[in-house]
């Protein structure tokens, strides 16, 4: 096993107690937004041996296992963070594998420079994502029925919003929520921000179902993406319940300090709560009008004591085992790359001793074997 040391990153939304909190250091003063865990070239986890990625590229079939890089190529297809959302996140979207290798491909093909504020692709591959809560923890998730979303908008009694409420109640529903969104994102600017200022004045006054837009509009005045986040289910998550948002799907993380997991990528279109550049015509392209319930996770208890989350995707698979005081050992090898994080108590893997906020990267087939009291999340593949 490798003990990952890893870097935290510094965006303006993050939290600057909640990880240091969970690590037990003293808070910079600064944000500290997510800690990622992983083999991605942004900020790849360094090991004794150099970074993870240098340890793959050095040998990727010992350290991902033969099936495991048949499937998914040489290299470690997740990456596993914590997440710490002191203010709203953007609100965005992902796109399915095929609308992303095609839009990588066309955007390479026209010499976008990858790191342009315009470019949407930033790699060829989808990014389908889980967030497990260890704290309470907000979010926005997938499209409201739209007749709740008009009686939400039309409860705030703000006269500029009314032909959206209408556009709402029209059939069928997919088309009108497209119709909604593409003309939130489409308005006068000026008139927009007058009109979200007034709607954030009436949830400010009303509170109750309104009172997470106030919040939202005031880190973001005058923002579109603030309607825009009323046509969404508003979501609260309790420690160990967890989201899938998978392609197409609308989302932002609002508060709170979870575990996250996705496909190695970094292709994201905002529909706003940000000052980067929105695509309304590639983003309308990609967002599914699908109206419904967000499908709040919990974890499926296997006979072992594991934890699993299931998803219907297989670049990778979270599960959690909590490990009483006294337990026996548990063995938790795998013919698969694993990255093991405490995130409570003291957990002893191998030789090394794991405490909230640590990790380690276990090579396909090493022995791992686990014990201690604590909360231990596992992060693997499914070949």
């Amino acid at each position: 096993m490798d003990r990952l040391d890893n870097t935290v990153r510094p965006y303006a939304w993050g939290s600057p107690t909640a990880i240091p909190a969970l690590l037990g250091v003293e808070p910079t003063g600064e944000p500290q937004a997510e800690m990622w865990m992983g083999a991605h070239p942004g900020a790849p986890s360094r090991t004794a041996r150099g970074t993870l990625v240098e340890v793959i590229e050095a040998d990727p079939e010992r350290e991902l296992g033969t099936a495991t890089t048949a499937k998914f190529g040489p290299r470690l297809p997740f990456l596993l963070k914590l997440l710490a959302a002191g203010a709203p996140l953007s609100l965005q979207v992902h796109p399915d594998l095929r609308q992303a290798r095609a839009g990588h491909e066309d955007e390479e093909r026209r010499g976008i420079p990858v790191d342009a504020p315009h470019r949407n692709y930033k790699d060829a591959n989808h990014k389908p994502e889980l967030i497990c809560a260890l704290t309470e923890f907000e979010g926005l998730c997938g499209f409201r029925e739209p007749a709740r979303a008009a009686a939400l908008l039309d409860g705030l009694g703000v006269d500029t919003l009314k032909p959206y409420v209408d556009l709402l109640h029209a059939r069928p529903e997919d088309a009108a929520l497209r119709e909604v969104l593409t003309a939130i994102l489409t308005a006068d600017r000026d008139d927009m921000a007058h009109t979200v200022a007034e709607a954030a004045a009436a949830c400010d006054r009303l509170g109750g179902d309104w009172a997470p837009y106030a919040g939202i509009a005031h880190h973001h005045p005058g923002d579109p993406g603030v309607i825009a986040a009323m046509l969404l289910n508003h979501v609260r998550l309790q420690p160990g319940e967890a989201l899938f948002l998978g392609a197409g799907v609308p989302h932002a993380y609002l508060s709170g300090l979870g575990v996250e997991i996705m496909a190695n990528s970094d292709n994201v279109l905002r529909c706003g709560l940000t000052p980067k550049h929105v695509d309304v015509p590639e983003l309308l392209r990609i967002v599914r009008f699908e109206p419904g319930d967000p499908g709040v996770l919990r974890p499926e208890a296997a006979p072992d004591g594991e934890e699993v989350y299931d998803t219907p995707v297989d670049e990778f698979r979270l599960s959690r085992h909590v490990l009483p005081q006294g337990a026996t050992a548990r063995d938790l090898t795998l013919p698969t790359p694993q990255i093991l994080l405490c995130t409570a108590g003291a957990v002893d893997a191998g030789e090394h001793r794991l405490t909230p906020g640590h990790s380690v990267f276990v090579p396909a087939g090493e022995k791992a074997e686990v014990s201690g009291a604590g909360t231990l999340f596992r992060a693997t593949v499914v070949v």
